[in-house]
């Protein structure tokens, strides 16, 4: 049985390694994504000001997925697969302890209310013409899911020491 269980925790641990290169490869893009913005907007014969608006905000929407992988790779990595000693574990940020699954599902679903709404102002950045009533369908699921969240007591508070 503890065989089992230590095999699950490396299982764990791959997992957190591979959302850390995830986030390097997202990081990577979201770089790419500023750049290109950057190099758009030193050109001034052809300054295309919302495709530069539009490249900075898929950069942000970018950087803010792969902090995101961070945090989850951390937050599993030291909430649920290492039991560090509490010398150490007093040494952790409070965004790298979890104290169960409830509490990482309620921090999944603020960040995909965050990355909904960043998405929803890229798309408005990108658009060439008025936004027609389907483009209302992402603020919708925002209101909604955010709705749920605060039915269900989703703001959690972490205890202070």
């Amino acid at each position: 049985m503890l065989k089992v269980a230590f095999s699950l925790r490396m299982a764990l641990l791959i997992a957190s390694f591979g959302a850390v290169l995830g986030a390097g490869v997202i990081f990577w893009l979201g770089l790419y994504k500023l750049l290109h913005s950057i190099q758009d907007a030193l050109v001034p014969e052809t300054i295309n000001t919302k495709a530069i608006a539009a490249g900075v905000m898929g950069a942000t929407d970018a950087f803010l997925f792969g902090v995101v992988l961070i945090i989850f790779a951390a937050t599993i990595t030291f909430g649920f697969a290492l039991d560090l000693p509490e010398r150490l574990a007093a040494h952790l940020p409070a965004w790298m302890k979890v104290k169960d699954i409830s509490e990482l599902k309620q921090t999944l679903v603020q960040v995909i209310l965050i990355y909904l709404i960043v998405d929803f102002a890229t798309d408005i950045a990108e658009s060439e013409t008025p936004l027609s009533w389907p483009a209302l369908v992402k603020p919708l699921a925002v209101l909604l899911i955010a709705g749920s969240l605060w039915l269900f007591g989703g703001t959690h508070h972490r205890e202070e020491r």
